[in-house]
């Protein structure tokens, strides 16, 4: 069955992909909203927590994902989900996550802000290497045959203008920004659930008999993208607030892209689909739980540990 999976194709039709970039868009449009222009330069006046995180994100994180392919030796098209997953940048929620776990909320935005945009290139670099690196999904890539700048425009079309759009929003009009901020937030949120469980309800049939193969996997690479960013601020000797925003950073994925980016280019791979699916809402969950649990045990800025 297994082995059957990498070849499940996913049912779609083209008004579904362009309701799913249009609402995918508008949920970084509501990111964007909690951006300015400020939140960019922090990588100059604090360059140590902000390097640390995007390279949290971008390199340790694949380079960890690559490490549990190789260990756990999931399906070709099911690792292939995991390294599209790994090459998204952090998930919509982070932010709201980083707040609530008594975390830097200003590091956790800038890591937003700066993430964001650099995705429109390092995603679909991330995804060639990491999918070039392991023999299985090398072949699959060979046989489909994807443009890393088809991917790129696409990224660049759902998350750059969003992100563009919302800032100017943001500078021209703060004051009814600060009305529809929250609102926003929270109806992106839900969105982005509805988003997921729609594709999940349209090819029921798949998820329903292929989620067990995938669940296991999901949750160890979750827990290990959480530890990669704790584990990392450590290593560079941030405080814990920073250090707990890096790993929610490292740990909240926007599977929303990485479920757009494979239900437009990888139809044909129902592996990918269903793993992305499922880091799409486990994620909610596991970082809604760390997050709780360290909202217990507020830090001031100084605390180490």
């Amino acid at each position: 069955m297994q082995s059957e999976l990498d070849k499940v194709q996913m049912v779609l039709s083209t008004e579904t992909l362009w309701i799913l970039n249009t609402a995918l868009a508008m949920i970084m449009f509501g990111v964007a909203l909690n951006l300015k222009v400020t939140d960019f330069s922090r990588l100059l006046k604090q360059p140590k927590p902000v390097l640390a995180g995007l390279s949290s994100q971008f390199i340790m994180l694949p380079l960890v994902t690559l490490g549990l392919v190789y260990i756990l030796e999931p399906i070709p098209s099911i690792a292939l989900g995991m390294f599209m997953v790994a090459a998204c940048p952090g998930g919509v929620v982070s932010n709201f996550y980083s707040h609530l776990a008594k975390g830097n909320a200003a590091l956790s935005i800038s890591l937003t802000a700066i993430a964001t945009p650099l995705a429109i290139l390092m995603t679909p670099l991330i995804l060639g290497m990491l999918g070039s690196s392991y023999p299985p999904t090398a072949s699959l890539l060979r046989d489909i045959s994807i443009s890393p700048i088809e991917i790129g425009k696409l990224v660049g079309l759902v998350l750059g203008v969003p992100i563009i759009a919302g800032m100017f929003v943001h500078y021209k009009w703060p004051q009814f920004v600060q009305k529809i901020r929250l609102p926003f937030k929270i109806g992106s949120v839900i969105f982005l659930i509805l988003m997921i469980l729609f594709v999940i309800y349209n090819n029921r049939d798949i998820f329903m008999e292929n989620a067990s193969l995938v669940i296991g996997l999901v949750l160890i690479h979750n827990l290990a993208a959480l530890t990669t960013g704790f584990s990392w601020g450590k290593i560079w000797g941030l405080v814990a607030p920073d250090v707990r925003s890096l790993a929610i950073e490292t740990g909240i994925q926007n599977c929303g892209l990485a479920l757009l980016l494979i239900l437009t280019f990888f139809q044909e791979l129902g592996g990918m689909a269903v793993l992305a699916a499922i880091w799409g809402i486990w994620h909610l969950v596991s970082g809604l739980l760390i997050a709780s649990s360290w909202s217990r045990f507020p830090l001031n800025k100084r605390s180490l540990v």
